[in-house]
């Protein structure tokens, strides 16, 4: 495991390729293989996504894994590869935020997704005002521990379509704003968008803003120009491997 120093270093690199109009693309892995995989083709920092790593241990996504899982898995992958590594901690496991600072930086990660749906609490969705406290205390327990961890505030308004669709863009970005004033780094409305909605979200949003893509349809090119700084796969990496390899495999049956 890396010490303090070591991690504070990468954090501040992973921080530092968050530019809008230049995203970094973050391979979504889900353990060391995929891990190994992304880094040998050249990726200089990776996100662990909480579906793909849950299929990855026969767990369910949506908090079926204990942060013990969690934790365990990614110090498997830091200890596999040398480049920032950001975790998708869905909401949190109903850990305090200190111990989910603490477990991920024992585990050598220096980033996490934090969500505003609480799987532990029948899929609730905090408010605003919960979700900054939260991101406010994570990073409160991130200064303490001597790590700039980078926080990705990500919000399920879209994803989800909670509420009235005549204004869940202007709540969206209120949400997030909110967490930025927090202490975000990095802001995350999840969904698919259309270009001109995304613009949208770049131009608004106060801070950089992470968009998903499918690895295998999307166009690499389309996002720049939107102003996205950060590129990342969700599941669907993984989704994209088990259709090659059911593809594979079907040949033998």
């Amino acid at each position: 495991m890396a010490n303090k120093q070591d991690l504070a270093a990468r954090a501040t690199t992973l921080l530092s390729l968050h530019r809008p109009g230049d995203p970094v693309v973050l391979p979504t892995v889900w353990d060391a293989w995929s891990a190994k995989l992304a880094v040998d083709a050249g990726f200089p920092a990776l996100t662990v996504g909480s579906h793909p790593m849950a299929d990855s241990i026969g767990k369910a996504d949506g908090e079926g894994m204990a942060f013990e899982d969690v934790c365990t898995r990614v110090t498997q992958i830091t200890d596999a590869v040398d480049v920032p590594v950001s975790v998708d901690i869905e909401s949190g496991y109903a850990q305090a935020p200190d111990r989910l600072i603490d477990g991920l930086l024992d585990a050598g990660a220096v980033g996490l997704n934090i969500e505003d749906t609480v799987h532990s609490e029948g899929g609730r969705l905090r408010s605003s005002t919960e979700h900054a406290e939260l991101v406010g205390a994570l990073r409160a327990a991130a200064d303490a521990a001597g790590v700039h961890v980078v926080i990705n505030a990500r919000t399920d308004l879209f994803l989800r379509q909670i509420g009235d669709d005549s204004d869940r863009f202007e709540r969206a970005v209120a949400r997030l704003t909110e967490a930025a004033e927090a202490g975000a780094d990095v802001l995350y409305p999840v969904g698919f968008h259309e270009p001109d909605t995304l613009a949208r979200l770049t131009a608004e949003l106060p801070l950089p803003v992470n968009a998903v893509a499918f690895p295998d349809t999307s166009d690499p090119a389309a996002f720049a120009p939107l102003g996205v700084a950060r590129i990342s796969f969700g599941p669907f990496l993984q989704f994209a491997l088990t259709a090659r390899v059911n593809e594979l495999l079907a040949r033998w049956r």
